[in-house]
């Protein structure tokens, strides 16, 4: 299991029974041990589509996901055109933010696709020592980010596949069930 970092993925713990985290997985954007951490929820869909949401893309059809519990008026996005809309390169081509007025045009005009682009509402986040607490209370396992688990086409595969990622003993977390009681 890696360190925290800028980058890394958390992995929900399979008997996390927060509900907002219960089988999630997080792409971190930001951490730093004296200022807390900031990421994204990036396997559970808001079921509703970024043209319902933001003015200007009415009709675009791309899904939203829930981002976090924190801030559920803000919408955020993970892209891999920094060429067209900028943005912090969080690690190995997947980008933080940029221009949103030209990413509208972007879709708009088809430069953008679907696959390369993530809409979160909202966000997920710790203040300092929170997260380090939560991961020694084991509630996270950590992997490394990238672009296969963070723009997955089956946001339904991605806590699983982030544990065979990680491999070994990871990977029999898999099929454990929710609730062990219920076996």
């Amino acid at each position: 299991m890696l360190d925290v970092a800028s980058g890394r993925i958390l992995v929900a713990d399979p008997f996390l029974k927060d509900p907002n985290f219960m089988r999630t997985v997080v792409f971190l954007c930001e951490h730093e041990d004296a200022a807390g951490s900031f990421g994204f929820v990036i396997n559970r869909p808001y079921n509703q589509a970024i043209g319902n949401l933001v003015r200007g893309l009415e009709g675009c059809n791309f899904p939203v996901y829930f981002g976090g519990p924190v801030q559920m008026d803000t919408i955020h996005f993970l892209h891999q055109r920094p060429d067209l809309v900028g943005g912090v390169e969080v690690v190995d081509g997947i980008f933080w933010g940029g221009d949103f007025e030209i990413l509208s045009d972007a879709i708009r005009n088809n430069n953008i696709q679907e696959e390369e682009l993530r809409f979160y509402l909202g966000y997920s986040g710790w203040s300092v020592g929170q997260l380090r607490n939560e991961l020694d209370e084991k509630s996270w396992l950590t992997t490394e980010g990238n672009r296969r688990l963070v723009f997955h086409q089956d946001y339904n595969r991605i806590w699983q596949d982030a544990l065979i990622q990680m491999g070994g003993k990871y990977e029999q977390l898999v099929h454990y069930p929710i609730d062990p009681q219920l076996n």
